[in-house]
């Protein structure tokens, strides 16, 4: 996999029949190596090791409903009395980060309303926080939590 615009992390990587894995530390398991499990998981690293969230405060890949619809969620972030406090959007490297991107996290928030966003193509991060008249605007620093 290409490099990504992450520190440098080291991952558990291995291979049988002819697919990829790579070692999910939150989930405790190996899952397939695509480009936006790539990006997940650098997500992931950066939040632990980088930020210095907690594991025990981090779910990926849950499962959500809205409107009738069952959808998946990337990451969520809890804070130390279990609320949502940051929803996180992991897409694959070749994709723009773009209006519909922030549709579709925006539409999952409409379900925990958290304060916080992050959405990343492993290249490009951008990170919203909720401000004071309840629109949320572009922030460069992550939440203490």
């Amino acid at each position: 996999m290409d490099p990504l615009n992450f520190p440098a992390y080291t991952f558990q990587l291995s291979r049988s029949e002819e697919k990829e894995f790579i070692y999910d530390p939150i989930r405790k398991k190996k899952v397939v190596l695509t480009p936006e499990e790539w990006v997940r998981q650098h997500v992931l690293a950066f939040l632990v090791q980088t930020q210095n969230y907690p594991m025990s405060l981090i779910a990926v890949e849950r499962m959500i409903q809205f409107n009738n619809l069952k959808k998946r969620f990337d990451v969520m972030l809890y804070n130390k009395q279990g609320h949502p406090q940051m929803l996180i959007e992991c897409k694959a490297p070749e994709v723009n980060l773009s209006s519909e991107t922030l549709f579709q996290i925006s539409t999952y928030n409409m379900v925990f309303k958290v304060p916080h966003l992050f959405v990343s193509n492993g290249l490009k991060h951008l990170l919203f926080q909720l401000n004071e008249a309840g629109n949320y605007e572009s922030v460069s620093e992550f939440p203490v939590l």
